[in-house]
């Protein structure tokens, strides 16, 4: 039997046993792969290791690429985009056998792709991920104009030429027999698995007039990956219409579907949003996959006191807890985290969202229809009729559902909602905006929560800086207690795609009403003055919860400007 890898380490005397468990815990909380985890705890050091060992475990060949000079014409038998898009490269050919380095040999679905596209059979042979990309860089190049060259145009006094553009005129035939061919089938396909592995969140496909551009959103950050042939934009994005159930005819209007795939013995389900722009139809596809969901309440990252006020507050018998934040800002998860918590047999829980992004199995969930009258406000109506106990309204978006979910808060339930507003405190002035009386937001609120996600240091790059002083005045910091930290940022690498970043943290800030809070509400008071007396409470705000990573080196001062602001 097979030596596992951590396993094969420990004999060879490359770690202790004591790190290969702390990796494997690290190895439960992100799913990524232990070689891995094993670099970026930095129990080892060099890349090229965990690849030999992989190469022996899976009993497969290595090879440096940097010592290797590699011809072009077999290089070439892999189209640059695949290349990039699977992180691989060839490097010999023999006969039909045609030998490609991976860092990852172990990937059935990459071989089967490269066989079915350059007719060879398909060796797999171990090199380090920097290694290849490196030699995709070298190999394959860019062929981007240089500043000069366009000087160079501009200096030319060419005429320019407007030229009419002809539609594109496709048959709904044409149409269905380019999607069902096989190599777009695997194409697209191919993009979701390559989505789903990187851990994105979305898939962007936008057409321009000249090319197909696709990016991904890992950890909140839009990374461009390899194009899309030109020609196939069309039959792309009608073969994800068809997938979703929607119209491939229709090319001026809008269309909202879904998609659900099976991957690695777990459904995934995609949210697809098709908008026509003047050169296509872009494409967006919400990736929602249930295993990325943390629904362990106690594994978010609350401190102890807004964990313990938090916790408190929905184990009350009625009332109302708001979540706020901008899009993409984790409130979903905790939510859905809280209701969990609470989903025993003998609750009876509701919920109205929009769109409803995971199945939780106990939960009765609604899906909101407004073109056909089916709002936030009706839905929670219907609710009161339906004997619940906890209730979550998606949204809160105008003083219509904002009233109703109040009386209902008020009326013996427990009521969860979200809005869109910058902190804690302000969320206070917005319902009353809205047409809510002061009076019945004191007597219904019982904590409102602001959070946010700040990008993490890329383990691998991280290094460490000197802080700007500017930065340090933001932030209102002075330079002696600047002298006591280290400050880091991460430079970019391979591992982070050049971003300096990889992975997430969540920041909260939690303002339980308390009697003081009450009155000054029911009085009228500003969102500022409300959030003077929230801190002199215990309230810690978003920034000083986002100080705190920063000084445990976790996030870099920049994330901390950008993503919070100073009360």
């Amino acid at each position: 039997m097979a030596l596992r890898l951590g396993e094969m380490l420990i004999k060879a005397g490359r770690i202790t046993e004591e790190q290969l468990n702390k990796a494997l815990e690290a190895q439960k909380q992100s799913g990524q792969k232990i070689g891995e985890i094993l670099l970026e705890l930095g129990f080892i050091e060099d890349e090229n290791v965990i690849s030999s060992y992989v190469a022996k475990q899976l009993n497969v060949g290595t090879i440096k690429l940097e010592d290797l000079d590699l011809t072009q014409d077999i290089v070439d038998l892999i189209p640059e985009e695949i290349a990039r898009k699977f992180t691989v490269i060839a490097a010999i050919k023999v006969g039909k056998l045609l030998f490609v380095t991976t860092s990852d040999p172990a990937n059935l679905l990459v071989q089967d792709t490269l066989r079915f596209i350059t007719n060879y059979e398909i060796q797999p042979v171990m090199s380090s991920k920097s290694a290849i990309l490196a030699a995709i860089e070298k190999y394959y190049g860019t062929e981007e104009d240089t500043i000069d060259d366009i000087l160079e145009d501009m200096a030319s006094g060419d005429e320019l030429d407007v030229i009419e553009e002809a539609e594109d005129d496709f048959s709904e035939a044409e149409l269905q027999e380019a999607i069902q061919e096989k190599p777009l089938v695997k194409l697209v396909n191919s993009i979701i698995m390559d989505a789903i592995r990187r851990k994105a969140s979305d898939i962007h496909i936008e057409t321009y007039e000249k090319r197909t551009r696709v990016r991904f959103r890992v950890d909140g950050n839009l990374m461009e990956m390899a194009p899309l042939p030109y020609r196939l934009r069309h039959a792309v994005v009608s073969r994800v219409k068809i997938m979703a159930k929607l119209n491939i005819s229709e090319r001026r209007l809008p269309q909202d579907g879904r998609i659900k795939v099976h991957t690695q013995g777990r459904a995934i389900d995609l949210r697809v949003s098709i908008l026509p722009t003047i050169y296509g139809e872009k494409v967006v596809m919400r990736l929602l996959d249930p295993e990325s969901l943390m629904l362990d309440i106690t594994k978010l990252g609350f401190p102890k006191r807004a964990m313990k006020e938090f916790n408190r507050a929905i184990h009350m018998p009625f009332g109302m807890i708001l979540v706020t934040g901008p899009t993409g800002s984790g409130k979903t998860t905790t939510l859905y985290s809280a209701l969990q918590q609470l989903n025993h047999p003998n609750v009876n829980i509701m919920t109205a969202e929009d769109p409803v992004e995971f199945n939780l199995d106990g939960i009765n969930q609604v899906h909101m229809h407004s073109d056909i009258g089916l709002t936030f406000a009706v839905s929670l109506r219907s609710f009161l009729r339906q004997d619940p106990d906890i209730i979550l309204v998606g949204e809160i978006r105008d003083g219509e559902t904002s009233s109703t979910a109040i009386k209902a808060a008020l009326t013996g339930h427990l009521v969860f909602s979200t809005l869109h507003t910058n902190d804690a405190p302000s969320t206070i002035t917005r319902l009353v905006d809205m047409g809510t009386p002061p009076f019945l937001v004191a007597s219904s609120v019982r904590l409102i929560m602001a959070q946010r996600l700040l990008r993490t240091i890329c383990p691998r790059c991280k290094r460490e800086i000197e802080p700007n002083p500017e930065y340090l005045e933001i932030i209102g910091m002075s330079t002696e207690d600047a002298a006591k930290i280290k400050f880091y940022e991460g430079e970019g690498c391979s591992y982070c795609n050049n971003t300096g970043n990889k992975g997430r943290r969540a920041v909260f800030e939690v303002m339980p009403i308390t009697a003081k809070l009450e009155k000054m509400i029911i009085d009228g008071a500003g969102g500022l003055e409300i959030g003077e007396q929230a801190a002199k409470d215990g309230m810690r705000s978003l920034r000083q919860e986002a100080i705190r990573y920063m000084i445990d080196g976790i996030v870099s001062m920049q994330q901390v400007i950008t993503e919070t602001a100073a009360h």
